[in-house]
């Protein structure tokens, strides 16, 4: 395993995370403003307000990526708590599955399911990412590669932590989980970074899913190949389609939205080093530390739902066929529900947050996503003991419209 990993290499992964790419600027990357001053007075003056939120906030970058080839539709943006709450609690309304159908591959995929399907197909992959699995993940993936990348930077004294720590981890962590090599894994974020053809995800994984089916070992794909519920006298599995999509999405959406938050995370707390000592001290710390980073900054700050039939939000009518956006990023800091809700505390008190979502939809790789973040930052804490931002490098700024993520975490420790 450890000759698996002689395949990263510092410049090969500061140019296939790249966040001025053309892939990133495509999702908003360019977007260099502080959203949550637009985000408190659309709240305050709303909060359920016509458009698209990057047109409400200012942002004229491009916006197809996120819900928004449909021009043709009326959008609505939700920027509240409760709002945003209940949009996500009510799927019925507020559908997953864009108006006009999807491409076939798109199909099997959880993310354009509701009601029936889409809990049958939850409850099938969902054993291998409650909470009591976050230690198969850790033992299997997540602490090798840590490790290992900690190992190939500890002896500099410095490194940007984004690129050459946080963005390999999920990538990493699910593509092992898959049975794919480092250079396999690599040589897949090329691709997905040019934002070219996925035939290169699918030639690499659909035989290992052939391979499982015959010789079942301990990975994820094996796990999903055996999958079965029965529900009123039928068995139900997952096809080979339905694999390779939720194998694609596990990788599309977890790799990105993990490695950008960890980053977030690294962030607030090298900008609060009191909060270092006090993780390297406390368990209870790091978990606090964790969630108030995704409360405070989640990576993705919007997403979409298509409304099923007609509806009222807060007042305004929704008709059916329109598009409605709610802002999670605004909702988490929302002042009638926290204090002070622009500051990074860990010491607030808890309370639920809609970083993951709400509802049927909860983001299922939600515990996978903490357990990486956990590993992470307890390793750096444990094994880099002078940590620190790097006072010779610009600060670190958190950019990006749909995808936010730092632009640097340049740490110090020597």
């Amino acid at each position: 395993m450890a000759d698996d990993f002689d395949a990263l290499d510092a410049q090969r992964l500061r140019e296939l995370f790249d966040l001025t790419s053309s892939f990133y600027a495509s999702r908003g990357g360019s977007f260099t403003e502080d959203p949550y001053p637009a985000f408190h007075r659309l709240r305050e003056t709303g909060p359920v307000h016509e458009g698209t939120p990057g047109r409400l906030v200012g942002f004229q970058g491009p916006e197809a990526f996120h819900g928004l080839p449909f021009s043709d539709h009326r959008h609505f943006t939700v920027f509240d708590f409760e709002t945003c709450d209940a949009v996500v609690r009510d799927p019925e309304t507020f559908s997953s599955r864009p108006p006009g159908g999807t491409n076939a591959f798109y199909d099997s995929s959880m993310l354009s399911m509701d009601g029936a399907r889409h809990r049958r197909y939850r409850a099938l992959v969902q054993p291998s990412f409650v909470p009591k699995r976050a230690r198969w993940w850790i033992e299997n993936w997540i602490s090798t590669t840590v490790n290992a990348l900690i190992d190939s930077f500890e002896a500099n004294g410095r490194a940007d932590l984004n690129v050459e720590f946080c963005a390999a981890i999920p990538l990493l962590t699910i593509c092992g989980s898959f049975g794919v090599s480092v250079e396999q894994a690599l040589d897949i974020r090329a691709v997905v970074a040019a934002n070219e053809s996925i035939d290169t995800f699918m030639n690499i994984v659909r035989p290992i899913v052939a391979a499982r089916r015959e010789r079942p070992e301990d990975d994820l794909i094996s796990v999903l190949v055996e999958a079965e519920i029965t529900e009123d006298g039928e068995t139900h599995v997952l096809t080979d389609a339905e694999i390779l999509a939720f194998s694609f999405l596990l990788l599309a959406a977890g790799s990105g939205t993990t490695w950008k938050q960890m980053g977030i995370t690294l962030v607030a707390l090298l900008q609060h080093p009191q909060w270092i000592d006090a993780v390297r001290g406390s368990d209870g710390a790091l978990r606090a530390v964790i969630e108030e980073g995704v409360r405070w900054a989640p990576t993705d700050p919007v997403f979409a739902r298509f409304v099923a039939r007609d509806a009222s939000l807060h007042g305004i009518d929704v008709p059916e066929g329109s598009i409605v956006h709610y802002c999670l990023a605004a909702a988490n800091r929302d002042p009638a529900r926290w204090d002070r809700p622009d500051e990074f505390d860990p010491g607030r008190p808890a309370k639920p947050h809609l970083a993951f979502g709400n509802g049927p939809h909860v983001c299922l790789g939600m515990h996978v996503a903490r357990a990486e973040i956990d590993t992470a930052v307890r390793a750096l804490v444990r094994r880099l003991p002078n940590l620190r931002l790097d006072p010779d490098a610009e600060s670190p700024r958190i950019i990006g419209m749909y995808e936010r993520g730092p632009t640097a975490v340049p740490a110090v420790w020597s």
